[in-house]
């Protein structure tokens, strides 16, 4: 199952979640009818035994207005706790106790956890998500939070940082990658909203009972505030029946789920022995993958391993037992847990001459090879770069390791810290042209902070002489910390940036690919944004969008009109619909490619993975991959949600 085929996957489990919800909501309806009926007299026993049957009795008007009552309490609960998540992932990790690991943190153990990271998202081709770390939790555990890749957090325990070797711990985020670019982490949020709905009527009759409990006026009312009360703990245990349903919703959305990232794990990392090495961990520790925070329960199926205990999560438990996953990794395991650490193959100082090494290693074998995937799109094998969008091969991992090591240090550790990152991004965007680079640096002393223009100096014989190859990593790397800026430092550089782009009274499209990867990742974190609808099942609903868009990807690479053509022809075939013409080079503006974007961000992820295939077969036709290209595809494929691994050139 492809990328692609995840998503559609998750939509349908969507509508399963919501067959669910439904059933819950019924079933609690009919539950508080009968609950008011008793209490308050409608239902009489006498009558029931002289033959008069529950319906006969029931007050239909009354039962209406309750059945009304409830369905607007619990969607309301649904909702509220559906916007309260709204912000992303962050919110979900602070939740729990998240402290957010700082890029620069000397702690060797969350250094290991952040290279981990770095290197996984650099190698999928999406920004590094923010870390947070879970420091009061000694049980080994991890979760992923967020709507979408550019909203997403990893959150992790520390008893994982402290018991886990790094390929143990590789194995854990890999299996948290697997979520995010699934789907997963928008429907475990959609479940959170879903189960606070079902849960708030027991919220209710504890607030209730407290409040008959402390109350002057209603103890002195005798027999009403008996029937109160006993509305009140009726509700609380209608709220015990909420969470029921709860565990089952939860473990019918949950549990195949789990597998399938196990599964992706393996194929993402070609290390089995890393994530059933983590899972063999957790059944020989003290803790297991406990974790104590209050949070926990209602956060319980997002977790990576049972992250709760107790009567109810046993009879309904989010996550496979945990020998039948490991068997499914390592059909030969001897049943043993592992009941001490590992110790890693590496040391910090030890790991970078090992990335050190393996840079060299997989140059030279990369170099021979140029079969292998080109930003999702292999050479010999189109359809196989789908594939790897969301879970690419070890040998990306590798490349996306080596670009790391060989960025100059003074780059990378700018790009690391939000004052750093903006002077990384302006210096990206400096002219080679004298007379412009020195009123974009005259420009910057009138709008930029002083610590970001003095850094800006000493980074420009750097970045001056920087492959373009490097461009995309550094972007992925500088997000995270971009993120960090307040809403008026935000509004400050992205003002800049655009001044710095049109400085030159025209817009290339290095520039503007720069421009739209960072704008589609950062908006949404400072501005409110409405997710956008699945509206096209099919790439021929848009068929001027789609032809403009394929004619930008073919003059990219191309200049001779035949070349043009033939591109352009290569990527058609892939959609099957006849009838779309080459756009003249004259009649294409960026204000249109952007709005083309928009509308195509629509479509169902099928027709997306058909339109990216598209994309592809125009940029492999002549076998020859340029910068450029690679930069507009990964922009493309950014705004379609749609990861892109990392580039070999």
């Amino acid at each position: 199952m492809n990328f692609f085929e995840s998503q559609d996957r998750v939509r349908k489990n969507t509508f399963q979640l919501v067959l669910l919800f439904g059933l819950a909501v019924v079933t609690l309806i009919i539950m508080v009818n009968l609950l008011i009926m008793v209490v308050f007299g409608y239902i009489n026993s006498q009558q029931l035994q002289d033959g008069e049957t529950l319906l006969q009795q029931m007050d239909w008007q009354t039962f209406a207005a309750v059945s009304v009552g409830v369905g607007v309490v619990v969607l309301a609960g649904s909702l509220y706790k559906i916007i309260v998540l709204s912000a992303g992932g962050k919110v979900v990790a602070e939740s729990l106790g998240g402290k957010l690991v700082p890029q620069n943190t000397d702690d060797l153990k969350q250094r290991k956890l952040l290279n981990v990271v770095e290197e996984m998202a650099i190698a999928c081709g999406t920004p590094v998500p923010p870390v947070y770390l879970l420091v009061d939790e000694q049980g080994i555990n991890a979760f992923a939070a967020g709507f979408s890749p550019r909203d997403a957090v990893i959150g992790v325990t520390q008893g994982a940082i402290d018991h886990l070797s790094r390929e143990q711990l590789q194995g854990v985020i890999a299996h948290e990658f697997s979520h995010i670019f699934n789907g997963d982490m928008r429907l475990n949020i959609r479940l959170i909203g879903v189960l606070n709905g079902i849960l708030i009527l027991g919220i209710i009759g504890y607030y209730l009972l407290y409040s008959t409990s402390y109350s002057r006026r209603v103890r002195s009312s005798g027999k009403n505030a008996g029937g109160i009360q006993a509305l009140a703990i009726g509700l609380m245990i209608i709220g015990f029946a909420g969470t029921f349903f709860g565990g089952l919703i939860k473990a019918a959305v949950s549990r195949q789920r789990e597998y399938l990232a196990d599964a992706s794990a393996v194929q993402f990392t070609r290390n089995p022995d890393g994530i059933a090495g983590a899972l063999k961990r957790i059944g020989g520790l003290e803790f297991g993958s406990k974790v104590e925070n209050p949070s926990a329960p209602e956060l319980s199926h997002a977790f990576f391993a049972q992250g709760v205990s107790g009567f109810m999560q046993a009879m309904a438990a989010t996550h496979p037992p945990l020998a039948k996953r490991i068997l499914r990794i390592d059909p030969d395991w001897d049943g043993k847990f592992l009941s001490s650490d590992l110790p890693d193959k590496t040391s910090v100082h030890r790991e970078e001459k090992e990335v050190s090494k393996s840079e060299t290693i997989a140059r030279e074998a990369l170099a021979k090879n140029m079969a292998v995937v080109v930003t999702g799109a292999a050479v010999a094998d189109v359809s196989d770069a789908m594939n790897q969008i969301g879970n690419p091969k070890q040998e990306t991992i590798n490349h996306a390791r080596s670009l790391i090591a060989a960025l100059p240090s003074i780059i990378i550790e700018a790009a690391h810290e939000p004052y750093g990152a903006r002077a990384v991004i302006y210096s990206l965007l400096l002219d080679s042209a004298a007379d412009i680079h020195n009123r974009q640096l005259a420009y910057l002393q009138s709008y930029a902070d002083a610590d970001v223009l003095e850094l800006i100096h000493r980074l420009m014989p750097a970045t001056a002489g920087l492959n373009i190859k490097y461009r995309l990593p550094l972007i992925d790397i500088a997000i995270p910390a971009l993120k960090q800026l307040s809403l008026d430092q935000y509004q400050s550089f992205r003002a800049n940036m655009v001044a710095l782009i049109e400085m030159d009274s025209r817009v290339d499209m290095l520039e503007w690919s720069l421009q739209k990867i960072l704008f589609t990742h950062l908006d949404g974190q400072f501005f409110k944004l409405v997710h956008t609808k699945m509206r096209y099942a099919h790439v021929g609903q848009l068929r001027q969008e789609v032809a403009l868009l394929l004619s930008v990807m073919a003059y990219a690479g191309q200049q001779d009109k035949n070349e043009l053509e033939e591109a352009f022809s290569a990527a058609t075939k892939i959609l099957e619909i006849g009838g779309l013409q080459l756009v003249r080079k004259d009649n294409i503006s960026l204000a249109a490619l952007d709005q083309s974007l928009g509308k195509l961000e629509e479509l169902k992820p099928l027709a997306k993975s058909q339109l990216l295939k598209a994309c592809a077969a125009s940029v492999v036709r002549d076998q020859n991959i340029t910068a450029v290209e690679v930069e507009l595809l990964r922009a493309f494929s950014d705004v379609l949600g749609c990861p892109m691994p990392t580039v070999i050139l």
